[in-house]
């Protein structure tokens, strides 16, 4: 994510935060009421091989205007190199019975847009219908039929499904089996039925359990966590998964001569063993591009580490590949390790390729985690989302979890000196340290040098505020865990010159700390888990008023210390200025924390709040 993307994320946050603190939220289900999902029926016959036919009938209904455009036309996911893909009947079914069939030059191929740029990529594809003359009451109507000629890993089968966020009257998941392949199974919110035994097969069979969608809460982790879905595996253990995933994966790490001169060429003057792992962790993620493909949709072999090298692309499993070769060369020996790459923290009972759908690296040696494909990210730290998470080491098959915590820490001095006429001229640095010093970092090197002349302004103006500046954004190509930014402007309309104006604590221009506080409160209660981190935050802001001012108000300094926050706040004032000083620390020995948890929190963020929207009285006759 670019650093404007993340500054106008936490500008929104801050916007939704103040909206809601008058009002409560209104009820809401979480559905969309759009559409309809009257029939979703799955039915799979697997063979023993496991190889597969899969047939899909879905009728969708259509109640609103915005739904035309996103239903009109459907995506279908596949990979050309392993399945082929066939749409039976497709078609628009008028409320009167009239039927306006989806004609065959509706019906395309198409290059899936993540792998249309990397050739090693291109068997994933989507064929693309396109329906007909869609208007508000109509059913669309498709039946497609899929053939897996050949199982990901042989002789087993995995699946994963659950129903969006809509009203869904039916649906209904099939599977044939050979009776040889037993389907386990973690499910929540479906029906089994009791297995049919015809000879030599049998037949499971899953209907979900019509119930009412709850919101998903702000922050909250991934519903496929708590809400129904369906998991079926035929693989005993995870043992047996890691090693179908090592038996594809140990050939195409050999060390080649290539390799082997690279690797020691990057660590020339390292000797340190971690020192070595970093370096070859951040030439791959600068030098390898990374190809977001989840594994399964581009199989589940990896290319060869050197063609990896030879390309300069690939996916997270060629990551992998690439660098457990280069720590080969150094005698430093490593494992993939599956995780997953979405917002979920506790892997269901039975593995699955869609709940283990990325590989990073595992040193035992050192116990370091890397991930080479996640290049804003220096190597020493794990992307956001991957921090305390199951993971599947593939050479011993034991599962582990990522670091439960890492480093960060985010520091901001800022100064607004304001005139007469409510004008203001500000300066802010900020200082990085932490994981997200290089995303902050890499960031910034994509963005263009006119949305960095205009960040300030855009900044201002998102705020309802009419001013210019500058943005320095500090050495860009460093390396290492710190990382400043500068920013300065002039506001023209800060202060409602003359008479009585409150100047929220607030306005320090992008203030970390109101942006965290304010994301946690955006929920006044919770029922679902959600994602919480360590990070410490430490800001400074002086307010210097003109000398035609008085300044007859400051809030009262807060402290807090307690099992989740410590928070400090003081308001200094000297003469005409007032120096708001605060400290934020969150504690939690993971990454997710519980509706309880949010519970025992309450006071303190409330009390937070209180303080970060409290005012500074200034007087100006």
């Amino acid at each position: 994510m670019q650093l404007v993307d993340l500054i106008f994320n936490r500008i929104f946050i801050g916007f939704v935060f103040l909206s809601i603190l008058c009002t409560a939220n209104a009820k809401d289900d979480g559905t969309d009421s759009s559409i309809t999902i009257e029939k979703e029926m799955q039915s799979f016959v697997v063979n023993a091989d496991g190889s597969f036919v899969a047939t899909h009938d879905t009728v969708l209904l259509i109640n609103a205007e915005r739904a035309i455009s996103t239903y009109a036309q459907r995506s279908l996911s596949y990979n050309r190199a392993l399945e082929t893909l066939d749409v039976t009947d497709a078609y628009t079914q008028k409320p009167d019975g009239h039927i306006i069939v989806v004609p065959l030059s509706e019906i395309k191929d198409q290059q899936e847009p993540r792998s249309s740029d990397a050739r090693m990529f291109q068997d994933t594809g989507a064929k693309v219908v396109t329906f007909q003359e869609v208007a508000v009451g109509d059913r669309l109507v498709i039946k497609y039929k899929k053939n897996r000629r050949a199982a990901l890993f042989p002789g087993q089968f995995e699946d994963i499904s659950a129903p969006a966020f809509y009203h869904t009257r039916h649906f209904s998941l099939i599977y044939d089996m050979p009776d040889r392949l037993q389907l386990n199974a973690d499910s929540i919110g479906f029906a089994a039925s009791m297995p049919v035994s015809p000879a030599g097969r049998k037949i499971y069979r899953w209907d979900y359990i019509p119930t009412e969608n709850h919101r998903v809460e702000q922050g909250s982790i991934d519903w496929m966590e708590y809400r129904p879905r369906l998991y079926v595996s035929t693989f005993a253990d995870f043992a047996s998964f890691a090693q179908a995933y090592d038996k594809n994966a140990r050939d195409m790490a050999v060390v080649t001569p290539k390799i082997s001169e690279l690797a020691h060429k990057i660590t020339a003057n390292l000797s340190d063993p971690r020192a070595q792992a970093w370096a070859l962790a951040n030439w791959v993620r600068k030098n390898i591009r990374s190809v977001t493909v989840p594994i399964g949709a581009a199989g589940v072999i990896p290319h060869d580490a050197g063609s990896v090298l030879d390309n300069r692309y690939g996916d997270s499993k060629d990551h992998a590949a690439l660098m457990e070769s280069l720590l080969a060369a150094l005698g430093i020996d490593s494992t993939p390790a599956l995780i997953n790459r979405d917002r979920l923290y506790a892997a269901p009972s039975v593995p699955t390729l869609r709940f283990f759908n990325q590989v990073i690296t595992y040193i035992p040696s050192l116990d370091i985690y890397l991930d080479s494909s996640a290049d804003s990210i220096a190597a020493g730290y794990l992307p956001d989302n991957e921090i305390d998470k199951p993971v599947l080491l593939t050479k011993t098959g034991k599962l582990a979890r990522t670091p439960p915590t890492q480093a960060s820490r985010v520091a901001g001095i800022s100064r607004f000196k304001f005139a007469a006429d409510g004008s203001a001229d500000f300066t802010k640095s900020m200082s990085l340290t932490g994981w997200e010093a290089e995303v902050y970092r890499a960031g910034n090197r994509t963005v263009a040098q006119a949305d960095r002349d205009n960040l300030v302004a855009r900044i201002l103006a998102a705020q309802g505020q009419k001013g210019t500046g500058t943005f320095d954004p500090g050495d860009m190509n460093a390396n290492g865990d710190d990382y400043q930014v500068k920013f300065a402007g002039h506001i023209a309309n800060f202060l409602a010159f003359p008479g009585i104006v409150r100047i929220p604590v607030s306005s320090t221009f992008n203030s970390a700390i109101f942006d965290t506080v304010s994301g946690i409160a955006l929920e006044k209660e919770r029922t679902q888990p959600f994602s919480c981190r360590d990070v410490t935050m430490d800001e400074q802001s002086l307010m210097e008023m003109p000398k035609e001012a008085t300044i007859t108000g400051i809030p009262t300094p807060v402290t807090i210390h307690d099992a989740y926050f410590d928070y400090t706040s003081e308001y200094i004032r000297h003469e005409n200025s007032v120096l708001i000083k605060r400290h934020y620390q969150f504690h939690h020995s993971g990454r997710v924390c519980n509706a309880s948890e949010f519970d025992a929190m309450r006071p303190a963020i409330d009390q937070m709040v209180r303080d970060l929207t409290a005012q500074i009285i200034v007087q100006r006759l």
